[in-house]
């Protein structure tokens, strides 16, 4: 395995880290540092960049994960890009699970408390204040009044005590500590609890992630103790049905009796029980449950409150015992709780970010290459459901293209295709169909203007293209119907302007317009004029329209078609006329 896999897992977590990301939300204040390089200059570019993340991210479940995309910040580094590339090929070819499962995780919410009373005692402020900031219900003593205190707690904890410590010997629930490390360790058993619903999902989705097993499997003795069976408590209600039984069954029993006289006299005279009754009691007390010393063995059988009082106490002491010692036992896992689970959320964020990546890029097995030119070989659109494979090129002679072609042909499809691709290149995904593209250092993208004609956008436009910084050939410039901010004879000269100035200093340009006409005669030279075309009209009178743009063709012009598909609808003498006028 190469040296990179471990490093960029490394990134991918300290970038969890560092940010606070969980995979419950969106975590508040997070601040993930901006792109360190600027590739996609302009406002229109970087839209497209970040709807290529969201496409990529599709199918993650948990909402922070794409996060993580953060790790790899854009780049015109070779080695970097091919390191990237590296590290998806080794992530991807791994087995990874379906992330269908993340969808049960719920935000972790502890229901765990100790069962019985406990605070920590310290005669020192700067403990207590570390006891308090770590969530342990903490007493500071000052005077004889915080010793009082203590008395109505079942479990009394002390660390840094010398004043009052001859007194909290005296307490016998009081346990001295070495460290306040060892202080409420119950608190890492509150917020497992938080956590032991998740962990159950994890345990029955089936997933082989060895990495968040291993972690779930540390955690099973520590989410045992969530679970420690519950002893059953006699209570008074228990007793007094108890005791309803006992008599009822003795009373049956001596109705079928036949005592002898002087077993009678015996029991009248010295108040003394005849020892067949006595077994009878005996009997009905041990078919009880209840203990023998709790009742007091007459006719009829009645409790003995002063020793019920003291076994009440001594059930409660028994098990606050058994849990707390159970605690103790458990110290150094328990201590370990909170690194284990930020080590499980931090894979859970890993594990959903290579699983939707690889159901999103699921038969893509091309890497994109770097070279001189661009160049689609059958290319897929990520935005699109059913993309039409897509061919064209870009290259030292034609370094520019006046894509022409109808409304909703594609023009402005394929120019956003370009910066998908560039996107996708640049993070190190694989795609589906061949790409090649030089390292750009910066593209512009200059969207359709939804605007009117007016002075103003003609201004903003060309100060906007004047801004433009080149570097020699890796400068990428697209736009789309800039015509639209000015007059149509205006406006063609100025694209082939434009268009001869970039190329002129090295640059790639893409122009999409619908002003073919007007440019096809005074194309600057390394240029050439493509066209997306209307075939024709389908059944449903849908335009037929092939998204391959034809390599240096102008696209026919489709009003035929519109008028042909609106005559076709309506019976309208108007659009008849005029449909057979354009076919002459």
């Amino acid at each position: 395995m190469s040296n990179g896999y471990p490093i960029m897992i490394k990134e991918l977590t300290k970038i969890i880290i560092d940010n606070k990301i969980t995979p419950f939300d969106k975590a508040a204040g997070t601040v993930i540092k901006p792109e360190s390089k600027n590739l996609f200059i302009t406002k229109d570019a970087k839209l497209v960049h970040q709807r290529t993340i969201r496409a990529v991210s599709e199918k993650f479940v948990l909402p922070s994960t794409d996060d993580l995309w953060h790790a790899f910040p854009l780049t015109d580094d070779p080695k970097e890009i091919l390191r990237r590339q590296e590290f998806f090929h080794l992530s991807l070819s791994k087995d990874v699970n379906n992330n269908s499962f993340l969808k049960s995780l719920k935000k972790p919410k502890s229901w765990w408390k100790p069962k019985y009373g406990v605070v920590v005692a310290t005669e020192d402020e700067k403990t207590y204040l570390n006891l308090t900031k770590a969530d342990c219900p903490a007493q500071l003593l000052l005077t004889d009044n915080d010793l009082m205190s203590l008395e109505s707690y079942d479990l009394v904890q002390v660390v840094d005590c010398d004043n009052f410590s001859s007194s909290l010997e005296r307490l016998p629930q009081s346990v001295f500590l070495s460290s306040s490390d060892d202080a409420y360790l119950e608190r890492y058993l509150e917020l497992l609890s938080s956590w032991s619903a998740n962990i159950d999902v994890i345990n029955s989705s089936g997933i082989i992630n060895e990495r968040i097993l291993n972690i779930v499997s540390k955690l099973s003795p520590a989410l045992q103790l969530l679970k420690s069976d519950v002893v059953k408590k006699i209570s008074l209600n228990d007793v007094d049905s108890a005791l309803e039984r006992i008599n009822e069954g003795i009373s049956m029993r001596l109705e079928l009796m036949n005592l002898s006289g002087a077993s009678v006299f015996s029991m009248l005279s010295q108040g003394k029980i005849p020892k067949e009754v006595l077994d009878i009691i005996e009997s009905e007390i041990s078919n009880s449950g209840i203990p023998t010393h709790l009742l007091k063995v007459s006719i009829p059988v009645r409790l003995d409150d002063s020793e019920f009082e003291r076994f009440v106490k001594s059930q409660d002491s028994d098990e606050f015992t058994s849990i707390a010692e159970k605690v103790k036992l458990h110290s150094e896992l328990l201590r370990a709780i909170p690194s284990l689970l930020s080590q499980l959320s931090q894979e859970l964020l890993l594990f959903d970010f290579f699983s939707g990546i690889k159901q999103m890029i699921r038969n893509n097995d091309h890497h994109p290459s770097i070279s001189e030119k661009i160049h689609f070989n059958n290319l897929e659109n990520l935005f699109l459901e059913k993309p039409q494979p897509i061919n064209f090129y870009l290259d030292n002679a034609s370094r520019c293209s006046i894509l022409t072609g109808a409304n909703s042909g594609g023009k402005t499809t394929l120019i956003e295709h370009l910066i998908q691709a560039i996107s996708i290149m640049n993070l190190g995904l694989p795609m589906r169909g061949g790409f090649q593209a030089p390292l750009f250092s910066e593209i512009y993208y200059f969207a359709k203007n939804k605007g009117s004609m007016t002075k103003g956008a003609f201004e903003t436009l060309l100060t906007q293209m004047s801004d433009i910084k080149t570097s020699n050939n890796k400068t990428l410039i697209l736009a789309d119907e800039i015509e639209a901010v000015t007059e149509p004879g205006v406006a063609s000269r100025l694209i082939c302007a434009t268009a001869e100035f970039f190329i002129k200093k090295g640059c790639f340009m893409i122009v999409a317009t619908h002003l073919g006409q007007e440019i096809k005669d005074h194309l600057p030279p390394f240029s050439r004029i493509d066209g997306i075309e209307a075939k024709g009209l389908s059944a449903d009178n849908e335009l037929i329209v092939d998204h391959n743009p034809v390599i240096g063709r102008l696209a026919r012009s489709t009003p035929e078609l519109i008028i042909e598909k609106m005559a076709r609808g309506n019976n309208n003498d108007y659009l008849r006329f005029l449909g057979e006028k354009i076919k002459s």
